[in-house]
């Protein structure tokens, strides 16, 4: 009977370490080879570079507050917004009084950087997405935003909507996902 135990123990041992060196050295290193191989550029950020320098992910919203910039989807990431080490949503569901509160903070926000914009404020410039991080907004929140651009930047909003036609991505695979504007290329074009 101990002798069967013992045999039993020392199976479950050498499983743990053949198991633990399978999925937690090799099949990692294989996975990460491949993608530095086949996918360098995503595999490491998909840094966006500007003189040298990384401004910037493709993946990871940033902050924009700006009133000449456009600003991208309220992140509920903590301590500070656009946190990629603490990516979470805020998890307020329609019946708490907390998302009704912060909807409304963000809709005066966008009201006062432009009060004589009377459209309907897009979903998407109010309400946080499921990450905290979406590097992304939907064409029309950042059409929504000409207004205030070309304003703090003395120039004609024709300009900036030919910009944002520019930038649309379109659905992935033609189906998957909606059209959508990343941000931080929106605004580097701006700024060019």
């Amino acid at each position: 009977m101990l002798s069967k135990a013992i045999e039993q123990i020392k199976t479950a041992v050498i499983l743990l370490l053949l198991f633990t060196v399978l999925t937690g050295l090799i099949y990692p290193a294989i996975v990460t080879g491949v993608a530095q191989f086949l996918f360098s550029w995503q595999a490491n950020g998909s840094l966006i570079m500007k003189n040298g320098t990384a401004t910037g992910s493709l993946l990871i919203g940033q902050s924009f507050t700006d009133p000449k910039y456009f600003w991208g989807r309220p992140s509920a990431t903590s301590p500070f917004p656009y946190n990629a080490e603490n990516s979470s949503g805020s998890n307020l569901g329609p019946s708490n009084p907390d998302l009704f509160t912060a909807v409304q903070s963000r809709i005066d926000i966008l009201k006062k950087s432009d009060p004589k914009n009377s459209d309907l404020i897009p979903i998407d410039l109010v309400t946080s997405s499921a990450s905290g991080l979406d590097p992304e907004i939907s064409p029309l929140a950042a059409m929504y935003q000409v207004p205030r651009i070309a304003k703090a930047r003395h120039i004609q909003e024709l300009i900036i909507q030919k910009l944002i036609e520019d930038a649309i991505e379109p659905r992935t695979l033609g189906m998957l996902g909606e059209p959508r504007v990343n941000v931080l290329k929106l605004n580097l074009a701006l700024d060019n």
